[in-house]
């Protein structure tokens, strides 16, 4: 099962139940939704598919990896794998223009990026740390990134 937190809580939203109205509220606000209420959701979906999942876009910094342990934990659940898709900056920025979308400017892009180097990037050596990190090269085409991916995983 993918589970994308976007998609997540756009589909708690649209099926309004008590975690897309709360998720909802703080959206039109135009806020972020909070660390607790991404967990809650994680959790919501984890707990009726306690196997064959994948995680995407989660977590996002220390702090929600260390939830998400104590979660898996008292779920019963492991992380078997983290996969990494490195891609160097100047190829990001270039495929997140072409998406055209207006949020998409190259100032945003770096923003995110920083962003990322601050938040996201110490989950790498987290997950190294804990044998549990897969780099693979993500510059090819998306066949040549997901042959890599299957060669590397071995399936």
């Amino acid at each position: 099962m993918h589970l994308s937190t976007g998609d997540l809580l756009r589909a708690e939203v649209l099926a309004g139940t008590e975690l897309g109205q709360q998720a909802e509220a703080v959206m039109a606000r135009g806020e972020l939704v909070s660390d607790a209420l991404v967990l809650a959701i994680v959790r919501h979906r984890l707990e009726t598919h306690s196997q064959g999942w994948l995680l995407d876009g989660f977590p996002r910094n220390l702090g929600q990896a260390t939830a998400l342990d104590s979660l898996l934990f008292q779920l019963n659940q492991s992380i078997e794998l983290v996969l990494l898709m490195a891609l160097p900056d100047e190829i990001l920025v270039q495929r997140m223009l072409s998406r055209g979308r207006a949020d998409d400017t190259e100032a945003v892009i770096r923003h995110r990026l920083e962003v990322y180097r601050q938040q996201t990037a110490p989950l790498i050596e987290h997950y190294q740390q804990l044998g549990l990190l897969l780099s693979v090269d993500a510059a090819g085409t998306v066949d040549e990134v997901s042959d890599s991916i299957r060669r590397s995983v071995g399936s």
